[in-house]
């Protein structure tokens, strides 16, 4: 670390010679690759942008200049040549550095945008902000990766900034192929056009002016680009041709993109995680349903696709990093007559609600929307988070939310899912590995009770007869099935219609927290998982009469989460329970490990039966 231990900031770089900067190239590689490797990361888009990114601060005076970086995966030697170099070791980790661009570790980091697409629009509000205000030698550079222009949104741009010839700006286009996989559809093949030189750049058709391609790993040759480009005065795209995974054979050598990301140093987990049981599910799933389609926005491998994919490739569709074509194409898809299921992050299912609302939802189309990441994500912080999707579906007409507790029931509400005709349904499940099957012990309506309340089980075990009715399924406890609708107390093996005890509604893989919860209390507990979040079951309402409180558990956000449609149902129903809901605040919350943060929000066994007890006067 000779060379860059001297680096506190971008003009300690520009002080160095430029022999010395293979040197550097080569020190910032070493100290990626043995760091991300132990506190995971995005290795591969970092190994690939080490000299573009030299060049960038060595042309350009950040945080005077402003530089803003698309998706922000790959702004890790970005923070190393702004003086976080020797902070890299906390990366990712609990109050370390974020693995994005942060505005509260540095001013260089402009915006912290983690979503694709949107560095131009912030580009283009910046210099339109640095004209109005007289400040024409504050230059703006966005740095855009071929794979984010295949969202519509960095096209709404570039037909802005083209039309303004007079206002510079500088479009870095790194170029790599590829984003978590071959850049889709016609751009990359543009590109790669341009790339061999034979077609003129579409880009200049817009109005911009292009250079290119460059070396993305030569900085003399980027250097002397991107200071022509400054000097221009005109909006200018630089094209810069880069490897990914550059100086790692492991990652250079990646063509499924393994290495795009790579998890902390450990023993590998010997459980499934939740999206590669979805995906062997969607693989028998498409065996038998032949009108299923599956449609992904760049993320056939992470979302689980990639094997429905390869075994059915006709009817799996990649359309890039453009989530409001997905959903409307699927809108298409269902209007046509197929089941389309739409595989996104829960947290970029946000930036096509309107399309879900009136492009779906307004039509009652069945499409399944499958959202993974849902909660607390753990490392990738608060633009991962997948808070928001209870608050967000909740608003849709007609729209079905399911959560499931485990493996099992994930492959059961998605053929529920896929099943409902009526208008799109939703299934949500977390970026975890999946926990040990709960078995249910009896029902409410449509949900599972995975733990009856101490007086319940007393009454149902006396009963061996089976008279109480509730749902369909076996009592786990005795044995004998139950069928039929739930009487009018509301609490199946509970015939008295004396309210008694709490029931704790938990949202999918809480549930097992809410067990162990209940199991910590002295008072009548039942636990059930509701399994289908939205709309509540009228008959769940109906149960919750019987009881002196409810509880509900999810880890999304407190506004219009599951326990505020709880909360109405009852009102709307005419059932007076007092309701608390134990849910994330409505914040933008950091990064940490999924269990760290669910505990500090109160969302961990203990914390969830300390709740309960705080509210022991309304249950005596």
């Amino acid at each position: 670390m000779d060379l860059l231990s001297r680096i506190q900031c971008p003009a300690d770089l520009r002080a160095l010679p430029e022999s010395a900067l293979p040197d550097l190239a080569l020190e910032i590689r070493s100290l990626l690759i043995e760091t991300v490797s132990r506190t995971g990361g995005h290795l591969g888009p970092n190994l690939g942008v080490v000299e573009l990114t030299i060049a960038l601060h060595r042309v350009f005076d950040s945080p005077h200049d402003a530089v803003v970086w698309d998706t922000g995966h790959q702004a890790y030697v970005h923070k190393m040549l702004t003086g976080r170099w020797a902070a890299l070791d906390s990366l990712r980790q609990e109050g370390g550095l974020s693995g994005y661009p942060s505005r509260s570790e540095s001013a260089h980091d402009i915006v912290e945008n983690s979503h694709a697409s949107t560095a131009l629009s912030y580009a283009d509000g910046l210099a339109k902000a640095f004209a109005i205000g007289g400040r024409p030698d504050r230059a703006v550079v966005a740095v855009v990766g071929d794979g984010s222009l295949t969202g519509g949104m960095a096209w709404e741009a570039l037909n802005n900034i083209g039309a303004a010839p007079h206002r510079p700006l500088v479009v870095v286009l790194n170029d790599n192929g590829r984003s978590y996989a071959p850049t889709a559809g016609a751009v990359g093949r543009h590109l790669a056009s341009l790339r061999d030189g034979a077609a003129a750049s579409v880009f200049e058709q817009l109005g911009l002016a292009y250079l290119g391609p460059v070396d993305g790993h030569d900085t003399a040759a980027l250097e002397v680009a991107l200071r022509k480009a400054r000097t221009l005065g005109t909006p200018t795209v630089v094209h810069c041709l880069t490897r990914k995974g550059l100086g790692h054979a492991p990652a250079e050598q990646d063509e499924a993109d393994r290495m795009h990301t790579v998890g902390p140093a450990g023993p590998p987990s010997t459980s499934q995680s939740w999206t590669s049981v979805f995906s062997d599910e969607m693989v028998a799933l498409g065996a038998s349903r032949p009108d299923v389609v599956a449609i992904s926005a760049a993320m056939l491998g992470p979302t689980g696709l990639q094997a429905f994919a390869d075994r059915y490739p006709d009817r799996a569709f990649d359309v890039g990093i453009a989530e409001q074509h997905a959903v409307t194409s699927a809108a298409g898809l269902a209007t046509g007559g197929l089941h389309p299921v739409v595989c996104v992050y829960s947290t970029f299912l946000n930036r096509a609600l309107d399309q879900v609302l009136m492009d779906v939802a307004l039509h009652r189309l069945p499409v399944t929307f499958v959202l993974d990441r849902a909660g607390i994500t753990g490392s990738d912080g608060p633009s991962h988070h997948g808070m928001w999707d209870l608050s967000v579906l909740g608003m849709v007409p007609g729209m079905r939310v399911a959560a499931p507790r485990d493996g099992d029931q994930l492959r059961l509400l998605l053929r529920e899912a896929v099943a409902h005709r009526g208008g799109p349904a939703a299934l949500r499940f977390p970026k975890a590995d999946v926990g040990p099957a709960l078995a249910a012990v009896g029902r409410l309506g449509s949900a599972d009770v995975l733990r009856w309340g101490l007086a319940g089980a007393q009454r149902s075990a006396s009963a061996p007869g089976g008279t109480w009715q509730s749902g369909s399924g076996l009592d786990g406890a005795s044995g004998w099935r139950v069928s039929g609708q739930i009487p009018a107390s509301g609490c199946a093996g509970r015939p008295d219609p004396t309210p008694d005890g709490v029931l704790l509604l938990a949202v999918g893989p809480l549930g097992a927290a809410a067990v162990a919860a209940a199991d910590r209390l002295d008072v009548p507990v039942t636990v059930a998982d509701p399994r289908w979040l939205l709309p509540v079951d009228p008959e769940l309402v109906a149960a919750a009469a019987a009881y002196r409180l409810v509880v509900t558990v999810e880890d999304g956000g407190a506004h219009g989460g599951y326990g505020d449609a709880v909360s109405r149902a009852l009102r709307s129903a005419g059932v007076h329970v007092p309701v608390r809901s134990l849910a994330l605040p409505q914040h933008f919350l950091a990064h940490g490990s999924r269990g760290a943060i669910l505990k500090a929000r109160g969302l961990d066994a203990e914390s969830i039966a300390g709740a309960v007890r705080r509210e022991r006067p309304l249950i005596e």
